[in-house]
């Protein structure tokens, strides 16, 4: 039985020779991969032509991991847009303004970041927006005098404590006394800093009261929440 293919297989045959992939005859042609792989069995490449053949896969391959990170970063995009969108719903059930909220999101925070062996509420972090958090609760809930806030920068050797300084006084909204000591790391001499890194900041505002009730208000809140739905399982 002749098969409804054999007009073309003389152009099969022309594009193998020229160093087209099997994939890319199928594609062009339009004739199943079966019937391609019977025809070009026999088809003996020159050097030339197979030096051609694996420029050709690999130019091919090289295109197909292109499009393979497009479309994975299209993906991480789309997921990230729905993370986003699913937290903004969440935050509008939610009201910020409400002081106990607040607090409890603060002893939270303070279980993970905040200072719990020194004898006062302090914190550190490399991230701004965390310790801008930290004091505007200080401020709202306990209405502790932000600008009394004693802070300490970690830096590493190569960075400049003056320009440091300036960021995160800018970044805080405190003034440039607030920040009393400046500590270097000498294990980093001769290593380079990533430009987008300041250092690590902690925020000491020498009031242990409120340490106590955070840490407590945390870990009570942990110990209720892990009891009442152990009781619903």
């Amino acid at each position: 039985m002749v098969s409804k293919w054999i007009e073309w297989k003389e152009d099969a045959v022309a594009l193998r020779k020229k160093g087209a992939s099997i994939t890319r005859i199928e594609k062009e042609l339009g004739i199943p991969r079966s019937t391609l792989s019977g025809w070009l069995k026999g088809v003996i490449l020159t050097k030339k032509q197979r030096e051609t053949l694996g420029r050709n896969r690999y130019h091919a391959l090289i295109k197909a991991r292109k499009a393979a990170v497009l479309w994975h970063n299209q993906q991480k995009q789309e997921r990230l847009r729905k993370a986003e969108n699913d937290a903004g719903k969440v935050l509008d059930r939610i009201n910020s303004k409400d002081k106990d909220i607040l607090e409890l999101a603060l002893a939270i925070l303070y279980l993970g970041e905040g200072f719990k062996r020194s004898v006062e509420t302090a914190i550190g972090s490399s991230d701004p927006l965390t310790l801008k958090f930290f004091l505007t609760i200080l401020s709202r809930v306990y209405n502790i005098d932000i600008s009394k806030i004693r802070c300490e920068l970690y830096l590493r050797a190569d960075q400049s404590p003056r320009r440091i300084i300036r960021f995160w006084a800018k970044e805080l909204g405190l003034p440039l006394t607030s920040f009393k000591q400046i500590n270097v790391d000498r294990r980093t001499i001769g290593s380079k800093t990533y430009p987008n890194y300041h250092g690590v900041c902690s925020l000491r505002c020498g009031n242990v009261a409120i340490q106590r009730k955070l840490v407590f208000l945390g870990n009570k809140f942990f110990e209720k929440t892990v009891k009442e739905y152990a009781r619903l399982a």
